[in-house]
């Protein structure tokens, strides 16, 4: 996108696109009369909109792929170039946004969120991609606040912005204890972004591995982050995750554990 050189000194104007004449759109040629597409300075103009509207927490806002710590091992460098690619990837030769996401495993503190976000937050930058984070126990909290009278927020609105999101991050999926209403808002989210072919980025302290029906769904074990998906997701949701989203298991110490802890100054 090219601007206008600035007006001389004591004169005020708005800065007009150049390649749109402030239209908003350009006219590429087709052989007949030209195809109108949005120009780039709109794309430009909507990114700090569709990020403020993207629900993301204020600590995890200057996540980048940049800053994201990379171990000796090499672990999380594969984790961070899976992540590079998958957004270099995400418009496909079609001209379309793809319809796979990504599956961060691994215990706390490995980084998951800080790249789930990291690619949601470069997704927006640069594409103008309408994403929405939604950490999954505050998700079904805000729902059940809808049924206290006096509520703003209705229990449809809340679940659009979920289900109708070109991206959604779910965090921490699996980390509600599955009731029949909560596997039930998780079926009815999960199953309609596969229905509609929307990318999904998830992230997990469980283990995925392939559904059994000899295992309950309700088990409960000391440690959470060696259970698998299966007890907390219902089966049939296994099986969509395996189809809509990449795995990408981060087996790495907990970084807040090793490093954050020891920066306090008191």
């Amino acid at each position: 996108m090219a601007l206008m050189p600035p007006m001389p000194t004591g004169e005020v104007r708005t800065e007009i696109c150049t390649e749109c004449g402030g239209r908003g759109w350009v006219i590429e040629s087709d052989g007949g009369a030209g195809a109108a597409t949005p120009c780039d300075c709109q794309r430009d103009a909507r990114a700090p909109r569709l990020l403020a509207a993207a629900g993301i927490p204020d600590r995890y806002l200057g996540c980048t792929l940049a800053n994201f710590e990379i171990d000796e091992q090499g672990r999380l460098l594969e984790a961070r170039e899976v992540c590079s690619r998958y957004i270099e990837q995400f418009v496909t030769e079609r001209g379309r946004f793809t319809e796979s996401g990504l599956l961060f495993l691994g215990r706390p503190g490995v980084g998951k969120t800080h790249l789930a976000v990291s690619v949601l937050k470069e997704l927006i930058a640069r594409y103008g991609v309408r994403g929405r984070f939604e950490d999954f126990t505050s998700f079904i909290h805000r729902i059940q606040a809808t049924f206290e009278p006096g509520t703003v927020d209705s229990k449809n609105s809340i679940l659009s912005r979920a289900t109708e999101a070109e991206l959604l991050v779910l965090d921490e999926l699996g980390a509600q204890k599955p009731s029949a209403w909560v596997s039930e808002i998780l079926y009815l989210v999960i199953n309609t972004r596969y229905n509609h072919r929307l990318p999904t980025i998830f992230t997990t302290n469980l283990r995925l591995e392939a559904p059994s029906s000899d295992e309950p769904l309700d088990r409960e074990r000391s440690a959470p982050s060696e259970d698998p998906l299966s007890w907390r997701v219902p089966a049939r949701l296994i099986s969509r995750l395996y189809e809509m989203a990449r795995p990408i298991s981060i087996d790495a110490a907990d970084f807040r554990v090793e490093i954050k802890s020891h920066q306090h100054n008191f």
